[in-house]
Order: C-alpha cells, then sequence, then structure tokens
C-alpha cells in the first residue's frame, strides 16, 4: 500500500537559492490548476519538456471524483467569475458586519457579546436595531454560507484565468479590515477572555491562578460581566506571550472593558495583515496566497471579526517556515527556533508547526540543523513560561486539554461509556494517534513535489482541527497559511468545507442572554 512506502523526495531542507526556488514555483503553479488540469500544451521539437507536479502517491476515492464533477459544474457557471466572486463575498462579510452593529446594550445580538465598539456605539446612536435571535441566527448562518461560496467561486475564478492584482487585493482587504476591528466581536466571547485575563495582570495578579469571577466585585465587575459563564471560573490557558499581549491591551484599556477590548481587536488585525503581506512578499503564486488569506471571507469572520489570537499563531508560523525554507546558516536557525518559541508562547498548539519543520530535516538528516533549531525553541520556550509566570501557567492547558466538544466523534464516545476519568484518559491515548494517521495520509495528497516543510505544517494542523476533541473554526488559522504557500490542490475544498461547518456551528456571543446555536461545549 501507498501509506506504507516513503512518498516520493519533496524539497531538501537545504533549499535552493530564494530567487531560484520563487521562479521555479512560478513555473509549477503557472501549470498546476485547482480543477481540471489540461492537456499538456504542444512542444516544438528539441524544446525542453515543461516542468509539472508530479501525481501525489494517494489518488483520489469516489468522494473526490464525486466533488470533482460537482466542482466542475460550479467552476464553470457564471458564480465562478470575478464580479458574482467578490460580491458573494462581500456580502457574507457585510452580514456578519451588521450582526455586529447591531449588539445594542444592554441586549446584546445572539451571537456577539455586550460590548459597543466606536462603530457599533455610533450605529446604536443612529438608532440601529436590536435584532431578534431567529433573525440573528439566520443571518449569521446565511452570511457564513455566502462566504464560503464566495470564497470558492473567487478560488475558481482565478484557475480560470483571473489573476487580480495582488497589492491591490491586499490593500482592499487592509482597508475593510480597518474598518472591521472597530465593530463588537462576533461569534465568540474570546476577546472578552482575553481583556479579563489582561485586566488580572494589569491589577498584579496571575492570569493562570486568578479567575476572571475573583475580580473586584465579582458577577458585577464590568470585565467578569463580560465573560461566558462557563469561562468565569477558568483561569488563562494561553502563553505568556499572549499573556503580555492581553496585558498591554489591559493597561491601555485601564478600567474601560471596551478600550481593551478594541486595542485587541486593532492588534489581532494588524496580526491577520502582517501574514498576508509576508505571503505576498514570499509565495510563489501571490494571488492564490492573497486570496486564502487576506480576502478570504471566512478567515476575516473567524480571525478579525471574531477577534482571535490565533492570527499571532499564524503570522509566527509562517515566519518560521519561510526562514527554515529559504536560509540554512546558523544564525537563521536560531530565528526559527525563536520564532517558534514565540508561537509556543502563545498556544501550545503551535507545537504542530515544530513537528512540520522538524520533518523535512528528519528526512534529510540535517541532523546539526535539527538540533540547533530544538534547542534554540525548546529554551525559548522554557524561558518564556519560567520567567514570566513559572510552569504553573502549563496546568490550565493539561486541565483543557480533557474537555470535550460537540460534533466530534469523541462526543458519541462519551454518550456511550459516559464521560468519567477512564473514558477521558483513553481519548486522550487515542486522538494522537489517530491525528497522525490522518495528517500523514492528507501529506500524501499533496504532490511530492511541493516542499515538505509546508506540505507537513498544512496535514498536521488539518488532521488536528478535524480529529481533535476541542476543535473550534478560527484553530484552521495555521492549516490555512501553509496551504497559501501551496500550488493549486484538492485539500483546499476539503478545509474550506471543514471550516465553514465549524464556523455554522459554533457562532454563539457566549453571554448568558444568548441563545447556544448548534451543539455547544
Amino acid at each position: 500500500m501507498a501509506v506504507m512506502v516513503d512518498p516520493p523526495q519533496r524539497d531538501s531542507a537545504d533549499e535552493r537559492s530564494a530567487q531560484a526556488a520563487t521562479a521555479e514555483l512560478r513555473t509549477i503553479t503557472t501549470i498546476a490548476p485547482a480543477v481540471v488540469p489540461p492537456a499538456a500544451p504542444a512542444q516544438a521539437p528539441g524544446s525542453p519538456p515543461s516542468p509539472k507536479l508530479a501525481e501525489p502517491p494517494i489518488p483520489g476515492g469516489h468522494v473526490e471524483a464525486l466533488m470533482g464533477r460537482l466542482i466542475r459544474v460550479l467552476a464553470h457557471s457564471r458564480l465562478a467569475r470575478p464580479l458574482p466572486a467578490v460580491t458573494l463575498s462581500a456580502l457574507g462579510l457585510a452580514g456578519v458586519a451588521f450582526v455586529g452593529l447591531c449588539a445594542t446594550a444592554p441586549r446584546p445580538s445572539v451571537a456577539t457579546p455586550p460590548v459597543l465598539l466606536p462603530l457599533t456605539s455610533l450605529a446604536r446612536d443612529l438608532g440601529a436595531p436590536h435584532l431578534p435571535d431567529i433573525l440573528a441566527n439566520l443571518i449569521m448562518y446565511a452570511s457564513i454560507g455566502l462566504s464560503c461560496l464566495g470564497l470558492a467561486m473567487m478560488l475558481w475564478a482565478n484557475s480560470r484565468g483571473w489573476s487580480p492584482n495582488p497589492r491591490r487585493v491586499f490593500w482592499t482587504a487592509a482597508g475593510a479590515v480597518a474598518v472591521l476591528v472597530n465593530i463588537t466581536p462576533v461569534g465568540s466571547s474570546d476577546a472578552a477572555s482575553y481583556a479579563t485575563y489582561g485586566r488580572i495582570a494589569a491589577l498584579g495578579y496571575n492570569p493562570y491562578t486568578f479567575l476572571p469571577a475573583d475580580l473586584p466585585g465579582g458577577k458585577n465587575n464590568p470585565y467578569t460581566m463580560l465573560v461566558s459563564p462557563q469561562w468565569q471560573h477558568t483561569p488563562s490557558v494561553y502563553g505568556p506571550v499572549a499573556a503580555w499581549t492581553h496585558l498591554l491591551a489591559a493597561q491601555i484599556g485601564g478600567a474601560k472593558p471596551w478600550a481593551t477590548i478594541w486595542v485587541l481587536m486593532i492588534m489581532i488585525g494588524a496580526a491577520f495583515l502582517l501574514t498576508g503581506y509576508v505571503l505576498l512578499r514570499t509565495a510563489a503564486d501571490p494571488v492564490r496566497a492573497v486570496l486564502l488569506w487576506v480576502a478570504n471571507p471566512l478567515l476575516i469572520t473567524e480571525l478579525v471579526i471574531g477577534g482571535h489570537m490565533d492570527a499571532f499563531v499564524a503570522l509566527f508560523a509562517i515566519a518560521a517556515i519561510v526562514v527554515s525554507r529559504r536560509c540554512t546558516t546558523v544564525w537563521h536557525d536560531v530565528l526559527v527556533g525563536l520564532l517558534v518559541g514565540a508561537a509556543l508562547g502563545i498556544k501550545v498548539s503551535a507545537g504542530f508547526v515544530a513537528l512540520g519543520i522538524a520533518i523535512p530535516l528528519m528526512h534529510d538528516r540535517a541532523w546539526a540543523r535539527l538540533v540547533r533549531i530544538a534547542t534554540v525553541a525548546a529554551a525559548t520556550t522554557l524561558g518564556l513560561y519560567y520567567f514570566s509566570y513559572g510552569f504553573i501557567a502549563l496546568k490550565p492547558v493539561a486541565n483543557a486539554s480533557t474537555m470535550v466538544i460537540s460534533p466530534t466523534v469523541w462526543r458519541v464516545v462519551e454518550a456511550i461509556f459516559g464521560a468519567g476519568h477512564p473514558v477521558t484518559t483513553v481519548i486522550g491515548f487515542t486522538w494522537p494517534p489517530l491525528m497522525l494517521l490522518l495528517a500523514w495520509y492528507l501529506y500524501n495528497r499533496l504532490s511530492p513535489d511541493v516542499p515538505t516543510v509546508v506540505a507537513a505544517t498544512c496535514a498536521l494542523t488539518f488532521a488536528w482541527l478535524l480529529v481533535a476533541p476541542w476543535s473550534l473554526p478560527w484553530y484552521a488559522s495555521v492549516a490555512w497559511v501553509a496551504l497559501a504557500l501551496l500550488p493549486r490542490n484538492t485539500l483546499t475544498r476539503w478545509l474550506t468545507l471543514a471550516t465553514a461547518t465549524l464556523s455554522l456551528l459554533h457562532f454563539n456571543g457566549g453571554h448568558p442572554t444568548n441563545v447556544p446555536v448548534g451543539p455547544m461545549p
């Protein structure tokens, strides 16, 4: 079986020069369409053969063939044109933004926390209505669906020859982000939790031991009352780099929670755009890269409008991947280790990025580089934790690792066997190897000609999104940023569907007055 054999050689850990690699990849991507590969053009006698991507070791099955036929129909429809595609994407974002603008205190919309950011406050003063729960839900469902369809149509239009100026796309998206960060977060109360952890740190307490409910005034504290009830008795599960980000925002916001959340939204929006700029400057196909990241309405909804720290993880991840591929000197290896350590200082899930970088080094037996990067990354991570809040910061992460969310197969296991300690232990030992097996399968679904570090990171983070007991749509950020560096491939459609499905199931603002939408934890 193909899965029992090493995949064909991908790029070496000792990369070609950046210029040569970029030129080669640009040539490759021009002949790797997203949906149906055309027949190879006729070549003049004596001319060198045109380069092409090799077939992946594991071909698609019946489901893939059925999906391919459906996509061929949609990709040749009138919607797969630039104007309809961009219009659908814009409508999707506008719908989500409208829900945020109608988050009028003291009764938040069903998908928003009860906090007024500048544009939401202005909309309230201008008479923006409070959305009934059913209407807010319908708008969110429709908006997420339009965003998913708009993204697919933009990619199909690109595969049929539409090639917008990537810099113009980037700056257009930057303008949209600059507006959206002024609107109340939609879909999650995580930004309120970030702000509260920052407030705890600003008051001199340890956010890894001090609970949001313990702030002066308890549930009546202006920060605590914004946090979802299920998280009011949970300490921070984010790393020290994230804690310092929260602290900086809280020091600026002071006793005003809305100001702290606003600063966090601006910082997250800036990280999202900076990631897109790195992709713009380094991707072999910058048009595809900007369409998959800064112009991706699903990601804008989850990372920017939702206000999630995963935008920072993606930023450090893309920086580490680019440096590890393009440079091989000792100092560049040190930089890669520092970037990986900083990413782990935000969320421990960044460990998949570290593994993705290590795989090609182990494959090429570049042991010296592997040791250098691993040593620096480990020292950086341990130093960040030890010299900030201590290793006690890892305890909330360990506790959170036992949690299970719907809809996952692990919730079905709990329903059958119960949600006690033995079942939790079995789940904890079972899902990591299953994730690695799925990652291996996804890795082999990609062409062996694509960079190993990018393919491995994409496969690992995508598999984690699908198999982990606790999975939310914004967890897909690193998978998306890695995918943006790859040529067109069939994983794009599946990552789009996975992100959209999770988005449809998890867009509750987290406030006690909100009605849960879809399966909630």
